[in-house]
Parts: C-alpha cells; sequence; structure tokens
C-alpha cells in the first residue's frame, strides 16, 4: 500500500495564492487547478478588456482570497492520515519547510512582478493626473503610450481612466486642427471646433485644463493679421449661444479683437473702394462699442465712406447726355457751397448754346463743380420783331416771319446739398429781321418758315446765364 502524501496546508495556499492553482497541483487535483484556471483567466481578461472597474477588481481578489483559504482547509482535511503523511514525508526528507519553499519559490515571483506592475501603474497614473492638471496632452499620451496589458491587469481602473485621457486628447487635437482651420474665417469648422470642446467637457469631465489649453491656443490666434477675418470670426463667437461652461471665455476675447477688428476691416474695404460695407463696419462699432477709444476714427470713417458714397451715387446720376441727375438730384456734402463769385458747374445738354460758355465757368470734374446745370430743348421765347419776306410762289403776298428769342429751360442743383437753385427758361436776344433770310427748303420751295430765332451771339448766351453762375 502506497502511504499518502502530505501536502503542507500553508504551502498550498502559498502556492494558491499565485493564481496559477500550484497549490491545487501539490494536492494533485489537476481537474480543480485547471478548472480554477480558467475561471481565474476569465477573470483577469474580463479585467484587463472589458470590464475594468474596481468592483470587478474586488472580484479577482476576493477570488485570490476564497483560493488561498480553499486550498488551506482543502489541505487540511486529512485527519490520521495526513498526521501519517507528514511522518513519512519528514522522514523522506519531502516534510513543510521544503514544500513552503517549493510554493513560494513559485507565488513570489507572480506577487513580485504584479506588484512593480501596479507600481508602474500607479505612477503612470499620476503622470496623466499631473498633465491633466496641467493640460498637457502631449504628456499624458506619451505617458499612456506605455500602457500594455499587464499593466491593464495590475491597474485596470486607473488605465481605464488613462483611456478616457486617451480619447479627450484625440478629440482635443481634432478640435485643436478644426479652430487652427478656423482661423482661416472657415465657421464650418469653428462649428465642429466648439462642439467637440463641448463633448469632452459633457462626456469626460476631469478634462477641463486640457479643454481650456485647447481654447487658449485658439483665442491667442486672435486677432489675426487680417482684420476682415477676425472679424468674421468675432462675429462668429459673438453669434455663438452661451452654453455656461468655460468656452463662454470666448467672449471676452470678442471684447479685446473686435473694435480694432471692425475699425481695421472698414479701412480695408475703404481701401477697396467698397463704401458701403466699410460705412457698416464703422457703424457697427458705435452701435456695439460706444465707448471704445476707436470710436472717433470710426466717426471719421463713416464721414469719409458717407461722402465716397455720396459721389458714386452722383457719378452714376450723371451718366449719359441726359443724364438721370437733372430729374433725380443728389448730394455731395464734400462739394463747395454755393457762394458769391464764380461757381463751376457741370453743363448738360443743349450744347448749342452750353458750349459757348466760357471755360472759366466750367468744372473739370464733379469734385471740384459747385452746380450741376441742366439746360432742355430750344423752344420760340418771346417774339421780338415780325418782318415781310417775299414769297417766290406768290410774289405778290409776301410772307411775314416772326423772329423769336431763344428760350432754353434751365434747372440748377447745388452740388453740396442736390437743392435746386434755379428753375427758370432763359431767353437769349439777338439781331432780328436780315436784309436776306436765309432757310432751308424741300422739294418745293414754300417760302420762309413763319418763325425763326433770332440771330445772337456768345457774348449774349453768356449774359442769360452768368446770374446762375456768377453770383454778386
Amino acid at each position: 500500500m502506497t502511504p499518502p502524501a502530505y501536502r503542507d496546508p500553508l504551502a498550498v495556499a502559498i502556492g494558491n495564492a499565485s493564481l496559477l492553482g500550484v497549490g491545487y497541483f501539490m494536492l494533485r487535483r489537476r481537474r480543480l487547478a485547471i478548472c480554477t484556471g480558467m475561471v481565474t483567466l476569465i477573470l483577469l481578461l474580463l479585467l484587463a478588456g472589458i470590464s475594468r472597474t474596481r468592483w470587478l477588481e474586488i472580484v479577482v481578489l476576493s477570488w485570490w482570497a476564497l483560493m488561498i483559504v480553499h486550498g488551506f482547509f482543502l489541505a487540511r482535511r486529512g485527519g490520521a492520515e495526513e498526521q501519517w503523511g507528514r511522518l513519512i514525508a519528514t522522514a523522506r526528507g519531502n516534510g513543510a519547510g521544503r514544500q513552503r519553499v517549493t510554493a513560494l519559490a513559485l507565488t513570489v515571483p507572480v506577487l513580485v512582478a504584479f506588484g512593480l506592475l501596479r507600481f508602474e501603474a500607479s505612477r503612470i497614473s499620476e503622470t496623466v493626473a499631473d498633465a491633466r492638471r496641467s493640460g498637457d496632452c502631449g504628456e499624458a499620451t506619451a505617458a499612456l503610450d506605455r500602457v500594455w496589458l499587464g499593466l491593464r491587469v495590475a491597474d485596470a481602473p486607473s488605465t481605464l481612466r488613462g483611456e478616457k485621457t486617451v480619447e479627450a486628447c484625440r478629440r482635443l487635437r481634432f478640435a485643436g486642427d478644426k479652430l487652427a482651420e478656423g482661423l482661416t474665417g472657415v465657421t464650418n469648422d469653428l462649428d465642429s471646433g466648439f462642439d467637440t470642446l463641448t463633448s469632452v467637457l459633457t462626456e469626460l469631465p476631469g478634462h477641463e485644463r486640457m479643454v481650456d489649453t485647447v481654447l487658449d491656443g485658439f483665442l491667442a490666434g486672435l486677432p489675426t493679421p487680417n482684420p476682415c477675418l477676425t472679424l468674421t470670426i468675432t462675429d462668429w463667437l459673438t453669434e455663438r449661444p452661451p452654453s455656461n461652461n468655460a468656452l463662454d471665455r470666448s467672449t471676452a476675447a470678442v471684447t479685446r479683437t473686435a473694435p480694432a477688428a471692425l475699425v481695421g476691416c472698414g479701412d480695408k474695404k475703404m481701401s477697396a473702394r467698397d463704401w458701403q460695407a466699410a460705412r457698416g463696419n464703422y457703424q457697427q462699432l458705435l452701435k456695439s462699442y460706444p465707448g471704445d477709444a476707436l470710436a472717433g476714427r470710426a466717426r471719421q470713417g463713416i464721414s469719409k465712406a458717407t461722402v465716397e458714397l455720396e459721389l458714386k451715387t452722383v457719378r452714376e446720376r450723371l451718366q449719359g447726355s441726359d443724364p438721370e441727375y437733372c430729374g433725380k438730384p443728389a448730394k455731395y456734402s464734400a462739394a463747395p457751397p454755393y457762394r458769391k463769385g464764380t461757381n463751376r458747374a457741370l453743363f448738360y445738354g443743349n450744347d448749342e448754346y452750353t458750349d459757348k460758355l466760357p471755360g472759366g465757368w466750367r468744372a473739370p470734374d464733379v469734385t471740384k463743380a459747385v452746380l450741376i446745370v441742366c439746360a432742355g430743348e430750344t423752344k420760340f421765347g418771346k417774339s421780338v420783331q415780325s418782318c415781310p419776306y417775299e414769297n417766290k410762289k406768290m410774289p405778290r403776298f409776301p410772307t411775314y416771319v416772326s423772329f423769336h428769342k431763344i428760350a432754353i429751360p434751365v434747372k440748377a442743383y447745388e452740388l453740396r446739398t442736390g437743392r435746386l437753385v434755379a428753375n427758370r427758361t432763359v431767353q437769349i436776344n439777338g439781331t432780328s429781321c436780315p436784309r436776306i433770310l436765309r432757310y432751308t427748303t424741300y422739294l418745293t420751295d414754300f417760302g420762309p418758315p413763319s418763325q425763326v430765332y433770332v440771330k445772337t451771339t456768345t457774348a449774349k448766351v453768356r449774359s442769360v446765364f452768368a446770374p446762375m453762375i456768377v453770383r454778386r
């Protein structure tokens, strides 16, 4: 009969503390060792990959303690047989001390490795925590790159927190890239960037400082070198609904940069001759930041842009030989006032007579003009004299020809105000009843016309226009 093998309970317990089923193998319970090993493996896989929570750690720890206690009491269930086995084992030099040394030799490396892994996981966790507090995603990511399966088993909850930081940093890198694109004026990227920052704040708490770092980097890019681009961004930030979190700090950047952007963009549009848009920028400054130091400059810009818009309108209405201006005047407030002396003008219509006016009365350009003078078509004015002329068809019956002054309807507008300062019909006098009356005939000569204009001179033309141009 083979004497029973004696296994020291403490050695068995120590062997089971390795989580490798060593104690059960010492008891020759191979099936039990394999089954418990499979349970242990499943628990460790769950802990490392699926449910890295504190409660599962407690379950694994409880399972470890249960295996130790179970192995200890299972080894003690021998009674008298156990005593006989102890004696045999002692006699053979295979006593409890040797068994314990063997169990320790297998268990201690496992426990030491576990302790070292947990220590390393703790160091990485502290490094990541410091990086989170300082907002340094680079440092956190570099530390988390050292995490492997063993560390996940040794300290699952801390590595899970680390993976949340990895996810937060991934999102923050994406948000940072989008916000950098947003600094080029792509507002869709601003939407995406801020939405991503919001998702980190709401879904991954504990990473607020990292969000601040990304937001600070974006805000540090304001103002951009292009004031109109800066204005696009600040307008977007102004229209962004409040989120009641750290992202609302962006409003301070708007207050800091928007006034200069409004004026700078206005100046840029002035240079591009976009007067309407430039004036809108200046007006927005006075509306949103009336007490800003740049308010005076904005008022000057509004005045200049308004004058340029007036000039643009006047030029458009003066186009053509029959300009719209004559029926729809507009003001150009930078024009000289209508006052005593010679008021130079731009003349439109009836070139036959207005061309006889002196060059000193004419403005070279609308910016130098005081008046806009619109002359209508020539009409018969007051009758001066009637004279008989021979009618070749009826020699005995002469034709009486009535000589009339040259009547021209004239409107004069003060360019500075667009005000009508003269609205009259000037009548130009001249000589009448010449000895020979020349006239044009068509096919048959039916005699002279019944009405003709007097023959005038340049001096007489100038004399009727002079009261409008030269004020005494």
